[in-house]
């Protein structure tokens, strides 16, 4: 018998609208996991307890590492959107040359270009959402102006900027594998469950699609 049974139901015929919950986790364990940490030592012979030490020392080691590849993961989504910002500044430049751009838009821009790269998940979910609508505020003034199509220069900058899109969105897909990979590895009990526990760690935020991408998705295309 399967719990969750698809033919039987029930089923939601209006669909569910997923979301990503921006919360983070603390690791706990209980004092089962407690005794089951120190009981090692009093069990003979007492190497047991040199094991379990080892043990945890190459989980401890192991979540060093994958913080790390975080690290790296995120880093390149960070470079990504800083050239997307240095593209979105020059076509704004070559947009204000020829129409009279939302001197708003040119002025966050360049606010974007200068600020340092977003720390923390929520940050850079953040950050990327911003840098999105000033995107999408380039293209629609792009759009509006049909003849502008024609501007070689501005034409390759509006095709680097989508390109550096595609290429955000396979580095979030490699940072929300890692950060899946963490989440789901401070979990596994007992040695990396009670190493995380011990040292703090939470669960990580994968990097989320924002909310005016997400409302477009929905949207009639054809």
């Amino acid at each position: 018998m399967n719990e969750l049974d698809e033919l039987t139901g029930p089923e939601m015929k209006e669909g569910n609208d997923v979301k990503v919950i921006a919360k983070q986790l603390p690791v706990t364990v209980g004092w089962g996991s407690k005794v089951f940490d120190v009981i090692w030592w009093f069990l003979p012979p007492v190497i047991g307890g040199i094991i379990w030490m080892i043990l945890k020392r190459k989980a401890r080691s192991y979540f060093l590492q994958l913080q790390q590849k975080i690290q790296h993961d995120a880093s390149q989504i960070d470079n990504y959107l800083e050239q997307r910002v240095q593209i979105l500044q020059n076509c704004a430049r070559l947009l204000d040359k020829a129409i009279d751009l939302d001197k708003d838009t040119f002025t966050q821009i360049a606010a974007y270009r200068s600020k340092v790269s977003p720390e923390g998940d929520e940050a850079r979910n953040s950050y990327a959402e911003k840098v999105g609508a000033l995107a999408r505020s380039v293209d629609i003034a792009f759009e509006n102006y049909p003849d502008l199509k024609a501007h070689r220069e501005l034409a390759d900058a509006m095709q680097q900027n989508s390109y550096l899109q595609r290429e955000i969105t396979a580095a979030r897909e490699v940072y929300n594998d890692t950060v899946n990979t963490w989440n789901r590895e401070i979990y596994m009990w007992p040695t990396k469950q009670i190493v995380a526990a011990k040292a703090g760690y939470t669960t990580r935020i994968p990097f989320i699609a924002d909310g005016e991408t997400k409302d477009a998705a929905r949207g009639t295309f054809f």
